[in-house]
């Protein structure tokens, strides 16, 4: 069982709150995702993992044994970090190999589990090279390849492809995906990216302030969630978040005024003010058809996007986005006729940021 469980683990540093009461069972052979802004305690909630930081309060589970004490070579991780770290006076395969040689596994062992890692990782025609004659791709996979040679029950991963450039970041992205569909194992993976955490994870941790926000799916996210918080970070573009008076039925915000239907429309009842939110992949170019908002607004930037253009439209309390199909080729100032499904508009509470459902 390679399940990792966080029990009400709390870690302090002096007067600072870094993770707060944080409850989580990371399934065996999942790939989880702990992804949030700077500062949130995505990085710190993997180093107690890893056994690099000390836990304030709280229990840490691997598999069915508190590791809350034990060392990080006593844990069964593998850790791959942000930078390479590769030693420049080794060739690929004695950097693949040094772990274990550290650990006085068999050399015919030894063997066996370099050899499989540079398969799997493409690195076979590059075992003798040295880390300064390869790629940042490749340097990468071979961080990789020093953590896969452990064979370790969890696998960690702090923001891995973060000095890769956009080209090489989605290509190892797929090679990771690959290496863990091949591989079973469970693997934490820390990242700031929501696209990388979305396209990533078998479930997803949102973070931010050092408390768990939201645990789901990535689809659960993006559909479902939980706060206003969740909402505006999770999707690309962001959601369009707008501060809004209620009235009966009806929600306006600036210049934009739709009336809501059946259980939203009874959520309203006793509010004054709420924030509605929507993606700006919802919206549509056209006339509302019955069940849809519309939201007359004009188009102040337009962003070619190839297939698609983004629309950046003045509501009077703020931009809104639009992300529509590029044959409408919208003029910038020109005024556009947007429709909304109202099954797409999303209510969060004012003073709390709570989803109001």
């Amino acid at each position: 069982m390679s399940t990792v469980t966080f029990e009400g683990v709390t870690k302090r540093y002096g007067e600072v709150l870094a993770v707060d009461n944080l409850d989580l069972e990371i399934r065996d052979g999942e790939f989880m995702v702990f992804v949030g802004p700077s500062g949130c305690g995505k990085t710190t909630s993997l180093r107690m993992i890893a056994g690099l930081e000390d836990i304030t309060s709280g229990t840490l589970k691997i598999g069915d044994v508190v590791v809350n004490d034990k060392a990080p070579k006593d844990r069964d991780i593998a850790m791959v970090f942000q930078s390479y770290a590769l030693y420049p006076h080794m060739s690929v395969k004695e950097n693949l190999a040094f772990g274990l040689k550290l650990r006085k596994i068999p050399k015919p062992e030894i063997e066996r589990r370099v050899n499989e890692a540079a398969e799997i990782l493409d690195l076979a025609k590059l075992l003798a090279r040295k880390p300064k004659e390869l790629s940042g791709g490749q340097r990468q996979r071979v961080a990789l390849g020093r953590a896969l040679v452990r064979e370790p029950a969890v696998f960690l991963m702090d923001e891995p492809l973060s000095n890769l450039d956009a080209k090489l970041r989605v290509q190892t992205r797929a090679q990771i995906l690959r290496l863990h569909a091949r591989l079973k194992t469970t693997v934490v993976y820390v990242t700031h990216d929501q696209v990388e955490a979305m396209t990533m994870g078998t479930r997803i941790a949102v973070m931010n302030d050092g408390l768990l926000q939201q645990v789901g799916t990535p689809h659960e996210l993006y559909d479902l969630p939980v706060n206003r918080f969740v909402a505006g970070f999770i999707g690309s573009p962001a959601m369009n978040l707008l501060e809004a008076s209620v009235s009966g039925s009806r929600v306006s915000a600036g210049n934009i005024t739709i009336e809501l239907e059946g259980q939203r429309a009874k959520a309203l009842a006793g509010l004054t003010r709420v924030t509605i939110g929507f993606r700006p992949e919802h919206l549509h170019i056209g006339a509302a058809q019955p069940h849809e908002a519309q939201l007359e607004l004009e188009a102040d930037v337009v962003e070619y996007l190839g297939a698609q253009e983004l629309l950046h439209c003045k509501t009077g309390v703020g931009d809104l986005l639009a992300l529509v199909d590029s044959e409408n080729a919208t003029k910038r100032g020109s005024k556009v006729k947007l429709a909304l499904p109202l099954e797409k508009l999303y209510l969060f509470d004012a003073a709390s940021g709570a989803a109001i459902r």
